[in-house]
């Protein structure tokens, strides 16, 4: 019978670690006394077994029971138990050498009368001792679970190679060895150091390359285990893996696994990992100075960065959060994702240009933080309505703040975009204006601290081009591409959020950020990535048109204009841009033109746009 279809109810588990324990601690007990003695103890000591040692095994096992050690299940031991068990006795040991010490040790009287004290010798091993078989005792049971139907001659699974022998492939190696879900059977990692050793019993050898002479492992399947590496190096391990036609998956990145995400939901590989871009952990820990208590609204709250923002501020000790969207659906999927985290949360379906509401909501709930993702972003649908464009993106903009403002929000930060930058579509135009809104709301004296973050792309967002691209792959093609040369920047969707949400920490009232976007892409190399990903064949079985600029589109894009500066910030992904500011006569200018902006209409849209931002013009493909 395996241990673990043993059922065991809380009584006899205690009844069993009481057992267990009090046996381990006396023959510890005994032991320490006999090799102090050279296994002769004198026998002016024997009283101690009767008269005080009892005394101190009880005190040793209610520390055991304080520290949680008779609540821990029988099989399962880890590193934190195995401090917890040290803790535990470390507290009478402590506790035996202080009474030595301030002369009120136990004392016995022996046979010819004189008195014999503990010798420390004996506090000390024992001490050691007690650790020692305790640990002992509770490995055993996790090594009889390990072992029950482990063996290698019931095993089924396949057999896999792990790339990459850091503390996330040698988790995922322990992972399948306890279940038995998968045999690790080689570890490949780039570093000589690490060659010739084993992890868990699994060998490491040298760089995955090294298939490409033979495959003496017999391997089913290689799981890539770098979730930090370079994308430049997952592309190269992709690359010959397909050659040798091996399976690929690759672990959560670790943006996911600080979500909460386990290291063996393995995934195939995806663009984002071969992007070329090195993906940074963001700890969420270091924001719960800032965030934890507070009240913190997020409008596009269903939105690809809005509802990202949510996921990752639910976890950061709120006392409120309130979700905003003019969606329904999009609001009732993210409220229903996120209706288990430990904080209040406020869905509120409204229209960020409801002003009326809008104060209302405002006055209700009191924020402290106000994340403004809502916008119009698809550029093509905004070239055919600039009107739509103006009056959400830069209008509601500019009543939301004036709101947040007089209902003394402590933070107001804007979610931007490259497109701002030498504007050639409305859509960029319009955030152009509004990153000038938030400036010119900065001017003022007021307690609101208004902050712009301006990125690219992010991978996966709604209307992107990776989603389309994946739909058209699974149409069967064509995948069709803008211009030949066309590049873009990305970022993955947790990582841009992520760094929004420190930026919010860092900035003052009038900071401008720009998160670090990497190296840009060609949009060709992207199409041509994800057709091999999808396990197809460029040119035989999905085909890329170039179709030449849209209107609005770039062939390039820019994160920052001329008249713009970079500075370093505390956080090396984030950069601070100085230059370009907004005067107060410039405001001024601006905000008249701002209450005229309700009256505009399709035909006037446009040219009201080009009137605040002469640097707008279509970009004339080559």
């Amino acid at each position: 019978m395996e241990l673990s279809s043993i059922k065991i109810n809380r009584p006899q588990r205690y009844l069993i670690l009481l057992v267990v324990y009090s046996g381990a601690l006396v023959l510890s007990y005994l032991l320490a006394y006999q090799i102090r003695f050279d296994f002769a103890v004198p026998p002016e000591y024997q009283g101690h077994l009767s008269r005080v040692w009892p005394i101190v095994i009880v005190a040793k096992l209610a520390c055991l029971w304080a520290f949680g050690q008779f609540a821990s299940l029988l099989t399962y031991f880890s590193l934190p138990d195995l401090r917890r068990v040290a803790l535990s006795l470390l507290l009478p040991l402590v506790g035996l050498l202080a009474l030595w010490y301030a002369g009120v040790e136990p004392v016995n009287v022996g046979e010819d009368g004189s008195p014999a004290s503990v010798p420390r010798g004996v506090i000390l091993l024992d001490g050691m001792l007690s650790f020692l078989s305790l640990s002992m005792c509770r490995l055993g049971f996790r090594l009889m679970r390990e072992s029950s139907g482990n063996d290698v001659e019931t095993y089924s699974g396949k057999r896999v190679g792990i790339v990459g022998a850091g503390e996330v492939g040698a988790a995922l190696a322990r992972e399948f060895q306890t279940k038995a879900t998968m045999k690790p059977v080689v570890f490949f990692d780039d570093s000589d150091a690490k060659k010739g050793t084993m992890i868990h019993g699994v060998p490491v050898t040298g760089p995955v390359e090294g298939l490409l002479e033979h495959n003496e492992f017999e391997l089913d399947e290689v799981i890539i285990a770098m979730p930090s590496a370079p994308g430049e190096r997952v592309r190269e391990i992709v690359d010959l893996l397909d050659a040798l036609e091996f399976r690929c998956r690759t672990v959560p990145a670790m943006s996911q696994v600080a979500l909460g995400e386990v290291i063996t939901q393995l995934r195939p590989v995806e663009v984002g990992d071969i992007l070329g871009r090195e993906s940074v952990y963001l700890d969420p820990s270091e924001l719960n100075d800032f965030y934890i208590g507070k009240t913190v609204l997020v409008t596009g709250a269903g939105g690809s960065i809005g509802s990202e923002l949510c996921r990752q501020l639910a976890g950061l000790g709120l006392a409120r959060l309130i979700l905003v969207d003019h969606s329904e659906y999009h609001l009732f999927e993210i409220h229903a994702e996120l209706s288990g985290a430990e904080v209040e949360l406020v869905p509120e379906v409204l229209d960020v240009r409801d002003v009326p509401t809008i104060e209302t909501v405002l006055q209700r709930e009191r924020p402290s933080v106000i994340f403004h993702a809502a916008a119009y972003k698809h550029v093509l649908l905004m070239e055919r309505q600039p009107m739509m464009a103006i009056r959400n993106n830069v209008l509601a903009t500019h009543q939301l703040a004036r709101v947040a403002e007089e209902q003394g929000v402590g933070h107001f930060i804007l979610i931007s975009t490259d497109k701002a930058v030498a504007p050639s579509s409305v859509m960029g135009a319009t955030k152009r204006l509004a990153e000038q809104v938030l400036q010119g709301h900065a001017l003022g004296d007021n307690s609101t601290s208004f902050v712009t973050v301006r990125f690219g792309n992010v991978l996966g967002s709604s209307g992107s081009v990776v989603p389309i691209f994946q739909k058209q792959i699974e149409q069967g093609g064509p995948v069709l591409v803008t211009h030949e040369a066309a590049t873009r920047f990305f970022m993955s969707i947790p990582e841009a959020a992520g760094l929004v949400l420190r930026s919010a920490v860092m900035g003052k009232n009038r900071d401008r950020f720009i998160l670090d976007m990497g190296q840009p892409v060609r949009i060709m190399d992207l199409a041509r990535e994800m057709i091999r990903l999808s396990g197809y064949e460029e040119g035989g079985e999905i085909e890329i048109q170039c179709i030449g600029l849209r209107p609005g589109e770039k062939l390039h894009e820019e994160l920052h204009a001329s008249d713009e500066q970079l500075t370093d910030t505390t956080q090396s992904k984030i950069k601070r841009i100085q230059g370009a500011d907004l005067t107060a006569e410039q405001w001024r200018a601006l905000e008249a033109a701002l209450e005229k902006g309700a009256e505009l209409d399709g035909l006037t849209a446009r040219k009201w746009l080009h009137e605040r931002l002469p640097e707008f013009q279509p970009e004339q493909p080559d």
